[in-house]
């Protein structure tokens, strides 16, 4: 089992290579997942929402993780597994296929379709977890589960389950605050996205489920290094700039209505790490060629040090 120091850093959760025909592209996502482990990322997870688990038939969800274990076990690089399902079955079948292929790690939000109330939630995540003894969890939460869930509960799920380690906190939930990140800090990792750093590493937050280390490795591999040495001022410059990229350089993508994975693929492809095709599955928008381009530009005139890789 990975220990909890393992469960830190920018684990990159990697868009997946899609063709023009949104039939899955093997060799171009085999190759980035060899990018990303030869720039020594602390670890690789797949089936979050820039996976796109949402919009996979079980089949294509196997061929993405298997391919993704594959490679990611030739490098010695730890590998998390989503699991997000609409029922327990579904997430059982899943995190016991991860244990079996010799995934170190799941990803596991709550069922999106119908919330999970207060009594079924601690419940929900032992039954998943008995299905994978020895694998770590990773809790994503998210508001897009329709929950918004307190630090006792979380601390229900540490003791339910035994391996929880860390958790993915988005906006709007308590991780995302200093007081919570703080408390939560005393029994589990909380990750928190890049820009956060500055503000919640004073606080605990120890790392992120990064949509941005593969962008540029490098720059977020250094944030990294002074996130743990806690240098705050010389790594508030670095989340300054991020915050004025995502305020300003997503803007006009936002205002496209872009969401998660039409983002991710662009940006990486726009600062040149990434190599695949920028769609992504329907029903929401994909990024195109000259959405890249206009990216790559603003970049250029605006956060230069983020295309140095």
């Amino acid at each position: 089992m990975l220990s909890r120091h393992q469960m830190t850093g920018p684990w990159a959760g990697l868009p997946v290579a899609w063709r023009d025909d949104l039939s899955f592209d093997e060799d171009a996502y085999r190759a980035n997942l060899a990018k990303c482990c030869r720039a020594r990322m602390p670890g690789v997870y797949t089936g979050g929402t820039t996976g796109e688990f949402y919009a996979m038939e079980m089949d294509e969800w196997k061929a993405i993780n298997r391919a993704t274990i594959e490679e990611c076990k030739k490098a010695g690089t730890p590998v998390m597994v989503g699991v997000t399902s609409t029922y327990t079955l579904g997430a059982q079948r899943r995190a016991a296929w991860a244990a079996e292929m010799g995934a170190d790690a799941i990803q596991l939000a709550l069922p999106f379709w119908m919330e999970v109330s207060d009594r079924e939630l601690a419940g929900y995540f032992r039954a998943v977890t008995s299905a994978c003894p020895g694998l770590v969890l990773s809790v994503y939460e998210t508001l897009r589960s329709k929950k918004r869930l307190t630090v006792e509960q979380h601390r229900a799920i540490y003791a339910e389950t035994g391996c929880y380690m860390a958790v993915k906190s988005n906006s709007g939930t308590v991780g995302c605050t200093p007081e919570g990140c703080e408390r939560l800090s005393e029994f589990i990792n909380v990750w928190v996205g890049e820009k956060l750093w500055s503000k919640l590493g004073p606080h605990g937050a120890i790392g992120c489920a990064s949509a941005l280390v593969y962008m540029n490795p490098r720059v977020i591999l250094l944030m990294f290094d002074l996130l743990r040495e806690k240098k705050w001022d010389e790594l508030k410059k670095w989340t300054d700039l991020l915050h004025l990229y995502d305020e300003n350089g997503l803007k006009p993508f936002t205002e496209k209505g872009f969401m998660d994975s039409a983002y991710d693929h662009m940006q990486g492809l726009a600062a040149g790490f990434l190599e695949m095709k920028p769609v992504s599955r329907g029903p929401y928008i994909s990024a195109t060629a000259e959405d890249v381009a206009q990216l790559r530009q603003w970049m250029q005139d605006n956060t230069p040090e983020l295309l140095r890789l």
